[in-house]
C-alpha cells in the first residue's frame, strides 16, 4: 500500500492528472521519488501518440513540433519550468548567494525568467521540428530519464534548507531503495535510447549525467545546496540537452 500511495502522491505533486486525495505523511511519501519516472512515462506516451496522430492526419512538422514541446508542460502543469524560471532569474542577477536564495523564493517573475522560458520553448520547438519520425522512441524516453536524475538528486544531494518541499521529500524517502530503483530505471531507459537512437542515444544519456554533476556544482557553490527550484531546473536542462543530442547527433550520424 505504501507503494501505491507513493505513486498517487507522485502524480498528485508532479502532474495535472487527477488523483485521489492523500495526506502528505511520511509513510505515504516513502517511495514517491521512485515513482517520479512514471510521470515521465505518461509524458513520453503522449508524445509517442501525438507523433503517430500527426502521421495519420498528415499534420505538418511545425504543428507537430509545437505540440511536442508543449506536452511536457501540459502533463506536469509547468511545475518544473517554474523552477527553471526562478533559477534563471537568480543566476542572471549575479548577486551574492543569500540574495540568489531570496530570488528563488520570490513569487514574482523577472524579465530574465520570461526570456529564459521563451528561449527554452523556442529551442525545444525547433529541435522537435527538426526531429525525424524514427527519433520518437528515443525522444519518448527523455522525460523518463530526466525524472530519474531529478529524483536521484532530490534524495541524494544536500538540501539548501531543512524546510520546504524538497527537504520533506528527501527526509521522507527510503533513500537506499529509491536510489536503487532510480539508478536501475535510468540504466534501462538509457539502454533503450542507445537501442533506438544508437550513438545519439548514448551521447544523450552521457550529457544528462554531466548536466546533473554541473547543476549540483552550481547549486552548492551559488545557492548553498539543492532545492525544489534547482531540481526543476536540472530536469528541464537535462531534457533539452538530451533532445538536442538525439536530434543533432542523430543527424550527423545519419549523414
Amino acid at each position: 500500500m505504501d507503494v501505491i500511495r507513493s505513486i498517487v502522491l507522485a502524480f498528485s505533486c508532479f502532474s495535472t492528472i487527477p488523483m485521489p486525495r492523500l495526506r502528505w505523511e511520511r509513510d505515504n511519501m516513502r517511495y514517491m521519488m521512485a515513482a517520479f519516472p512514471l510521470v515521465g512515462l505518461v509524458v513520453g506516451a503522449c508524445m509517442f501518440a501525438w507523433q503517430h496522430a500527426c502521421a495519420w492526419l498528415g499534420v505538418g512538422a511545425l504543428l507537430r513540433g509545437v505540440v511536442l514541446a508543449l506536452i511536457p508542460l501540459a502533463v506536469s502543469g509547468g511545475i518544473h519550468m517554474d523552477g527553471f524560471a526562478d533559477v534563471v532569474d537568480a543566476l542572471a542577477s549575479h548577486a551574492p548567494a543569500e540574495r540568489k536564495r531570496q530570488i528563488l523564493k520570490d513569487p514574482h517573475t523577472g524579465a530574465f525568467a520570461i526570456m529564459g522560458i521563451c528561449g527554452y520553448l523556442l529551442t525545444s520547438t525547433a529541435l522537435f521540428y527538426e526531429s525525424r519520425p524514427q527519433d520518437i522512441l528515443a525522444l519518448a524516453c527523455v522525460p523518463v530519464a530526466s525524472r530519474c536524475l531529478s529524483g536521484f538528486a532530490t534524495v541524494t544531494f544536500r538540501p539548501q534548507s531543512a524546510k520546504g518541499m524538497y527537504a520533506a521529500e528527501r527526509g521522507a524517502a527510503h533513500v537506499r531503495v529509491v536510489q536503487a530503483v532510480l539508478v536501475v530505471t535510468f540504466a534501462c531507459v538509457a539502454s533503450c535510447m542507445v537501442l533506438w537512437a544508437g550513438a545519439a542515444g548514448a551521447v544523450a544519456a552521457c550529457a544528462s549525467m554531466v548536466c546533473v554533476v554541473a547543476v549540483r556544482h552550481v547549486a552548492h557553490a551559488q545557492f548553498g545546496g539543492m532545492s525544489g527550484d534547482l531540481s526543476g531546473f536540472m530536469l528541464q536542462v537535462a531534457e533539452l540537452l538530451m533532445l538536442a543530442c538525439v536530434v543533432l547527433v542523430g543527424r550527423l550520424v545519419g549523414t
